[in-house]
């Protein structure tokens, strides 16, 4: 089992180019990404023929396959990195699914009791990234905050520990983050 601080150690000898510290990092990354993963796609509808294991091959692959690797200081940044990973491919998907030979307007998912955020039944994933891409240019770390909870799936510990905040920082945040976002997707 590796610790947080042995993640953190490979995380950087891999963004230093050291292909080694990668085959040591994945097991853990590997293992841990897919539980998240697991727990957030049984709590969502919509994306039943989406498999935890598919998710996060795709965002492996997407963090491995370049040229070279991309910069990352620890293992809270490859755990963000993640979360915008897979935020990103499951509003791609929505948006597939959305479109008319999908279905067209059809909604697939109760993004209110998805996301445990008061909005309204109509919002649509398309129109929460827009809302969190404009929230994260005011307040990155609300957005931050979101992408965390929502995406992977951590608890406000979880999410305090990663960003090394106070757990009543990331209430405070995640209260403000649902408030913007009510206002945001109330309109």
């Amino acid at each position: 089992m590796q610790t947080p601080d042995d993640i953190t150690h490979l995380v950087q000898r891999w963004s230093a180019g050291d292909r080694d510290a990668l085959d040591q990092l994945l097991p853990g990354v590997y293992a841990e990404l897919r539980r998240l993963a697991r727990i957030q796609l049984g709590r969502r509808q919509g994306h039943d023929t989406l498999q935890p294991t598919a998710l996060v091959n795709d965002v492996l692959l997407k963090l491995i396959d370049r040229d070279a690797p991309q910069a990352m200081e620890s293992r809270a940044h490859l755990y963000n990195t993640a979360a915008r990973m897979m935020r990103q491919m499951l509003v791609d998907r929505a948006r597939s699914a959305a479109a008319d030979k999908h279905g067209g307007g059809w909604l697939r998912d109760d993004f209110t009791r998805a996301l445990e955020l008061p909005i309204p039944e109509q919002t649509r994933l398309p129109e929460l990234d827009a809302a969190l891409t404009e929230l994260a240019a005011l307040e990155p770390r609300m957005a931050q905050v979101v992408e965390l909870r929502y995406f992977i799936g951590l608890s406000v510990a979880e999410v305090a520990a990663m960003l090394e905040l106070e757990e009543r920082t990331v209430y405070r945040d995640w209260a403000a983050a649902r408030a913007w976002l009510k206002d945001r997707l109330h309109d």
